[in-house]
């Protein structure tokens, strides 16, 4: 028979380890709670550092550019978020938003009176169909979406160049009715702007307030619960990524209207600035977790240090290293956060 003091021993010890494992998930609950509350501090401190540097970082004229510039990526980041909740990856956006940015000039080149709403259009329809096509072979053949993303990339690169046949559209072959897309105002606000805001005010309600939107996390979370529960995951997965070329198409047409020219090299690489503004902003690489207002906060990040590292003389051989730097760090806590909230789930079913 155990003496009664040992009993009293391990109930006091049981006592001590919950309270320290309460505190852990008090603790990692907390800084998943906040994340973005740390992330727009950090943003706060950096333009603040960078101004004392070079004062004319705040100015008006500085700003709209950063958020001009910064407008594309961050409606690339929305569809980009949607694809990784679901575990997967799009490595042909850069290629997409190249192919439908070179339809479109084509397309206003020699029809010059078209209507810049139909340019934007054709574009978006482009970059639709690409995503459709890509969502096909994801949901419905089974492809690993690393592969698919990365072959479609090189069939989307090779179209927009026989689509060219190699040339350029400069700007002189632009109707100014096109190239005032990326110029002109709604509201009072840049029209580039404008059409992220209400992006964002779109697909924040889509995901929050729509069955569809629910479905697209619980696929990411868990693929095979959300199949016994009646999700047709392969619909979800057309889904997103026919979203994603849709908004790559809509980027596309902005893109090649803002710089006033078409390429068939245009935005090559620009698909790992998305990641990164999506991993900054908090989307977990493992799927079933993100959220609009993070990829908001990581895209504006990026566009800061886009905007600034130039600003205060730092080299350009170090920008990228900074810019990596802060990714990792980013993915480090994003790991740490994941832990501490499956931490808090194990936690909750014992108790």
């Amino acid at each position: 028979m155990m003496p009664s003091g040992t009993k009293v021993k391990e109930v006091g010890t049981t006592m001590e380890t919950t309270i320290v494992e309460r505190k852990k998930q008090t603790f990692s609950g907390s800084v998943a709670r906040f994340r973005e509350l740390g992330l727009l501090g950090f943003i706060l401190v950096l333009c603040t550092l960078v101004q004392l540097r070079n004062p004319s970082f705040l100015t008006l004229e500085n700003v709209n550019d950063l958020m001009t510039n910064t407008a594309i990526l961050s409606i690339l980041a929305v569809g980009m978020m949607l694809v990784i909740v679901t575990r997967g990856i799009d490595l042909s956006i850069g290629a997409t938003l190249a192919l439908s940015g070179m339809i479109a000039a084509l397309t206003v080149s020699k029809f010059p009176e078209l209507h810049p709403l139909l340019a934007i259009v054709i574009g978006t329809a482009v970059g639709l169909a690409c995503g459709i096509v890509l969502g096909f072979l994801v949901s419905r053949f089974g492809i690993l979406p690393i592969i698919a993303t990365l072959g479609m990339m090189n069939v989307f690169r090779g179209l927009t160049f026989m689509a060219s046949g190699g040339k350029w559209v400069s700007a002189h072959q632009m109707p100014g009715s096109f190239k005032s897309i990326a110029t002109g105002s709604i509201l009072g606000v840049n029209t580039l702007i404008f059409i992220a805001i209400v992006t964002y005010i779109v697909f924040y309600y889509f995901i929050s307030h729509t069955r569809t939107g629910r479905q697209i996390y619980a696929v990411g979370s868990n693929p095979e619960s959300a199949k016994i529960s009646g999700i047709n995951n392969e619909k979800i997965l057309w889904l997103v990524y026919s979203i994603m070329g849709g908004l790559s198409g809509l980027a596309g047409v902005l893109w090649v209207s803002k710089f006033a020219s078409a390429q068939g090299d245009t935005a090559m690489g620009y698909e790992l600035s998305v990641i990164a503004a999506c991993v900054l902003g908090g989307v977990s690489i493992a799927g079933g977790s993100g959220k609009i207002s993070g990829i908001i906060l990581g895209s504006i990040l990026l566009g800061i240090l886009n905007n600034a590292l130039p600003l205060i003389n730092v080299s350009p051989f170090w920008q990228t290293g900074i810019q990596g730097s802060i990714i990792l760090v980013a993915v480090i806590i994003n790991a740490l956060v994941k832990r501490g909230v499956d931490r808090n789930n194990l936690m909750r079913r014992k108790i």
